[in-house]
């Protein structure tokens, strides 16, 4: 039934090189590469964007694989973790983007189905983020707070 809204079939694509170690062309040190994620989080960078400013700009291929330690786990270090995960707000914005066009195009059938879609996807991440402990137990997800924190 998930299929059918899926825009690729098979299972072909690219998969990263299995490593285990730290490459030898990477020049960039452990604590270089820690303060640059607290630098980029404090402009305001998402965990994604600051994965691929460091890549393409440091020519640092896996952060994990070089500090031990994801992204993630460094801002929960220094306390910039973000209080709702980004993937989590990237659907939240999506949903609000999505209701907007809604509220123009109430007829788009097309766009309300997708809407029940992502928000779906959201009921499903908050249960688990609940579950983990990455929210607390009584937070939940409205249009209304949603578009409050997209804006």
């Amino acid at each position: 039934m998930g299929r059918i809204h899926a825009r690729r079939k098979g299972r072909s694509g690219s998969n990263r090189p299995f490593r285990i170690d730290k490459p030898d062309w990477v020049e960039i040190s452990e604590e270089e590469i820690v303060s640059k994620i607290v630098e980029l989080a404090k402009e305001g960078y998402s965990q994604a964007m600051i994965g691929t400013i460091l890549r393409d700009q440091y020519g640092v291929p896996d952060v994990k694989l070089i500090t031990g330690k994801s992204i993630g786990k460094i801002l929960e270090e220094n306390n910039l973790a973000p209080k709702i995960p980004d993937d989590l707000m990237a659907l939240m914005k999506k949903a609000v983007k999505m209701h907007r066009h809604l509220s123009n195009h109430p007829k788009d059938l097309g766009n309300k189905r997708g809407v029940q879609l992502v928000e779906a996807k959201i009921r499903r991440l908050v249960k688990y983020y609940k579950r983990v402990g990455k929210l607390p137990a009584n937070w939940k997800y409205s249009l209304k707070d949603a578009e409050l924190l997209v804006k």
